[in-house]
This record gives C-alpha cells, sequence and structure tokens, in this order.
C-alpha cells in the first residue's frame, strides 16, 4: 500500500466551499453526513474560540441531501454570557438550507469536589499500525464487535457478523478545508455521525439514515484518534434512536446520539479499506 499526502474536503473559493471527490457518501450521490457536520463544526469554530470556554454540546441535523455541488456557511452567536455561549451554523447550497448546527460553550472553571456515579464501559485498544493512510480512502474507522482485534472499514465484517456491542476507533487524517490544520472540534463534529451506523447496524446490516446527531464533551478529544462505544439501540415503526460513549487515549470524555429513520434493503453503500 501506497501512501501520499492527503488532499482536503473542500477548497475555499470566495464565500463557497468545493466539495472534493472524498466527500461524497454512502447513501448515493450526496455528501456524508460526517462531511456535512465537520464542515459545520469548521465554520462554527472560524467565528472564534475563546480559549476559556469548553465546546461542550454540538447538534447537527440533516434537513435534506447536501449535493456535491458549492455551499456556504452562515453562523450566527444566539447567546453571549459570562458563562454560556450559543452559535448557530448553516450550510446553504442552491439558496436552501441542507443541515444547521447548534454548538453550545461553556466556561471553564473550578471543578466540585466529591464522587459522581457513571456508568463503566471500556474501549478497545487503539490500532496498532497508525503510519500512513490510503490515498483513496476519506478517513479511517477500524470497528470492533465480532472479533477483539477489530478490522478496519465499517463493513469489513465486525458489524456485519455481530449481534453485540459494537465499538469504533475513527481516524480522521484529510483537512476539512484546504490550508486549514484539522483541530479537536472539527473531529468531533465529523465523527459524530459515525454514532447512526454504529449504533443502529443490524444483523440486516445498516437500515436506517440519520436525520440528526448530537454530541457532548466535558473536554476536546487528544490525539488522532476518536472513539465510540455503543450504548443502546431503540426502534419502532421505523425511527430509531441510539446512543454511545466517546472516547480518546484517556479514556471516555463525552457521549453520542443520533436519530434516524428507517431504510430499504441495499440502499447503503458502505465504506471499505
Amino acid at each position: 500500500m501506497t501512501f501520499e499526502e492527503p488532499a482536503a474536503f473542500f477548497t475555499a473559493e470566495g464565500d463557497f466551499y468545493l466539495p472534493g471527490p472524498m466527500t461524497q457518501g454512502p447513501w448515493g450521490a450526496t455528501m456524508g453526513g460526517q462531511i456535512v457536520g465537520g464542515l459545520l463544526g469548521w465554520g462554527i469554530e472560524q467565528s472564534g474560540f475563546d480559549p476559556d470556554f469548553q465546546p461542550a454540546r454540538l447538534t447537527v441535523d440533516l434537513l435534506r441531501p447536501a449535493l456535491l455541488e458549492p455551499l456556504r456557511i452562515e453562523t450566527a452567536v444566539q447567546r453571549e454570557g459570562r458563562r454560556i455561549k450559543l452559535v448557530d451554523g448553516a450550510l446553504v447550497q442552491n439558496g436552501k438550507t441542507v443541515a444547521r448546527a447548534s454548538a453550545l460553550f461553556l466556561r471553564r472553571g473550578e471543578h466540585p469536589d466529591g464522587e459522581v456515579w457513571s456508568g463503566s464501559v471500556q474501549a478497545p485498544p487503539l490500532p496498532s499500525d497508525t503510519a500512513g493512510f490510503p490515498a483513496d480512502m476519506p478517513f479511517l474507522i477500524w470497528g470492533y464487535g465480532a472479533s477483539a482485534a477489530g478490522s478496519p472499514g465499517i463493513a469489513a465484517g465486525e458489524w456485519e457478523q455481530s449481534h453485540s456491542q459494537k465499538f469504533a476507533w475513527t481516524r480522521v487524517f484529510r483537512p476539512m478545508v484546504y490550508g486549514y490544520p484539522l483541530t479537536p472540534f472539527t473531529r468531533l463534529a465529523f465523527v459524530g455521525d459515525v454514532t447512526s451506523s454504529l449504533t443502529h447496524w443490524g444483523t440486516s446490516g445498516l437500515r436506517f439514515i440519520n436525520a440528526d446527531y448530537t454530541v457532548t464533551a466535558s473536554r476536546m478529544p487528544d490525539g488522532e484518534y476518536v472513539g465510540l462505544a455503543a450504548e443502546s439501540h431503540y426502534g419502532s415503526a421505523g425511527v430509531a434512536t441510539g446512543s454511545a460513549t466517546l472516547f480518546d487515549r484517556h479514556g471516555p470524555f463525552g457521549t453520542s446520539s443520533a436519530l434516524a429513520l428507517g431504510q430499504p434493503a441495499g440502499s447503503f453503500q458502505p465504506l471499505r479499506t
């Protein structure tokens, strides 16, 4: 396998962002949800971060299919106080909002004393092969479920063959926009979309497409890898909700959730390595 410098997902041209070939998702000739959320997160981050504030929650609503065409980013501060800041973002394409996001920032301070109960979940070890990246892959996922060793790619058999708890380590290695380095917040915005496939993949494959996702974080992830551990899936009449715990190399730091709608068999074309 050969490796080369990665191309960015988008290139900025004036007020527009031009999608590259790696932005196409698994549901046809449209952008993947993780690409949409990642660009929204990037745009919100460009509106200005106060280092004393923790990006504590990001919700992404996937309103319409985002075509493989130029988009604009619109951001607006909805609330800015001494301890809280709320920023909205929208992706606009051909005059229509195709996705929107809401980001909540909370001021860091002294942490209270005492012990608070939390459930216990253990992530698999980080993947051992961490060098380079395939030039033709948009990002990397190691799936776990059928085996303790895990396999690269969400369709490598780990999730297809398992009815047990599922895990994933994700590695985003491409810049979201050309000329801008990846940041922890952009990584978090990007990988939150993986929650849907992680929690809604069943014995008949992935039969749900997500309508939104939310990530919460007590701190920003450290390092190139962000992990997810599936915690729940509940579904009825074609509507499903799933939740996961988020990890980095130090341990759990937040949560994610995704709402999804049932889809016909065979409509999902999964990422493979």
